[in-house]
């Protein structure tokens, strides 16, 4: 009986337009730059959905009625310095506020660099960024979106991967391509929330830098992954918030990009609140930092067209 139930749901979806929830891998069998191997995801409940060691990336992808929908969508990715992902905290439930919005929204767990199956572990995150993002213009049509209307959106280190397909959706890495390959990878508007952005020592999180790129990195390396350094007149229109008061990721981060940003004529939208710390997400009992989402909205509104 259980076939005829699903199938009937199904009905239910495309004829009512229900919002929709549904996850898809992000590559066909095993992952590039990753060796098979008998690793296994790990998934910790405690307060946050903590999960690590990722093994086979996917996006969960969260769709809102065609009625309410807006046509634009939101890739996220959730911050954990690299070492985990806080996959609710700043993934999930930020989708479903998008969908209540009308917006779609992927959650992206993304492959995580300190695996041990992985063969060139600093490139990987940033291949699966831009995986995420051409595979939501890749099925823009059957979701109901438009592919000039797809953004990012990171916490943390996450924001740092977001910055990064931001100003590096052009890199290219050996490896076996498909149809999805040839779509940009470039996103249309990124929204930074407390993130990482440079692995100079002024700004630096240690943690994210050492779990990307090693501890004894080379200047070049540390170079190409900031943010600041990258930016340029085809960086897409960026929203950034940030607590005054965040000890775990300086807000000199933000200023930095802010900065680049501005220097290069990026029409972008910096908002600093005095206080919330670092991981404040949706702000709540935060003081004004609760209001940051509203100015998003606003500020999506009058960029995103």
């Amino acid at each position: 009986m259980k076939k005829p139930i699903v199938t009937f749901a199904l009905m239910l979806v495309s004829i009512l337009g229900f919002s929709q929830n549904f996850s898809l891998p992000l590559w066909n069998g095993t992952p590039p730059l990753q060796n098979s191997s008998d690793l296994n995801e790990e998934s910790t409940q405690q307060g946050i959905l903590r999960i690590a060691n990722v093994q086979t990336p996917t996006i969960e992808v969260y769709l809102p009625t065609k009625q309410a929908a807006t046509g634009e969508a939101v890739v996220i990715f959730p911050g954990g310095g690299y070492a985990i992902l806080a996959y609710d905290w700043e993934g999930t439930d930020f989708a479903k506020w998008f969908n209540a919005q009308g917006i779609a929204a992927i959650v992206v767990k993304y492959r995580l660099p300190i695996s041990k199956s992985l063969t060139d572990p600093k490139e990987v995150p940033l291949m699966d960024a831009q995986r995420a993002v051409r595979m939501v213009r890749h099925y823009s049509m059957d979701w109901n979106i438009d592919p000039a209307k797809v953004g990012v959106m990171g916490f943390s280190a996450g924001g740092h991967l977001a910055s990064t397909v931001s100003t590096q959706y052009l890199n290219e890495v050996n490896r076996p391509k498909d149809g999805i390959d040839g779509l940009s990878a470039r996103p249309d508007f990124s929204i930074l929330v407390y993130p990482v952005i440079s692995f100079r020592d002024a700004a630096v999180h240690s943690g994210s830098r050492r779990n990307l790129i090693g501890e004894n990195a080379s200047q070049e390396l540390m170079d190409r992954f900031s943010g600041e350094l990258n930016v340029n007149a085809e960086t897409p229109p960026t929203f950034l918030v940030h607590a005054q008061d965040d000890k775990g990721v300086p807000i000199e981060n933000s200023l930095l990009y802010y900065k680049a940003l501005h220097q290069h004529g990026v029409k972008s939208s910096l908002h600093l609140y005095p206080s919330g710390g670092h991981g404040f997400g949706f702000g709540k009992g935060k003081g004004a930092v609760e209001g940051w989402r509203e100015v998003l909205l606003a500020w999506m509104g009058e960029t995103v067209q």
